[in-house]
């Protein structure tokens, strides 16, 4: 799995991350998921041809001393299509700013 992962997180520093994530991202099945939805004007093209399997995110994992944020840009309704890939450049760049955002809001310096 590609992944950007921010590791050697000191447990302040988690629970900084923590009530930054439940705060700004759509909350996950399990503790510690959260998704990163993927705006409109961010989908690739066939994501923006396969609407009715939106929306899309990327998955958040906050664990104990790390936080792993997913390059696998996933489909809500739909486990198996073509739609769902890796973050195009433009992606990439729009799950990068908000790590680094997160970051600085919370002063982490993992």
């Amino acid at each position: 799995m590609r992944q950007i992962v921010i590791d050697e997180l000191s447990p302040m520093e988690r629970d900084n991350l923590d009530s930054f994530l439940k705060r700004t991202l759509q909350a996950g099945p399990m503790v510690g998921l959260f998704w990163l939805v993927m705006p409109q004007e961010q989908l690739s093209d066939i994501q923006q041809a396969h609407i009715s399997c939106g929306p899309y995110f990327c998955a958040v994992e906050l664990e104990n001393t790390k936080l792993c944020v997913e390059l696998l840009v996933r489909s809500s309704s739909n486990l198996h299509c073509d739609c769902i890939a890796y973050a195009t450049k433009d992606q990439r760049r729009f799950i990068l700013n908000f790590i680094d955002r997160m970051l600085e809001e919370e002063q982490i310096r993992a």
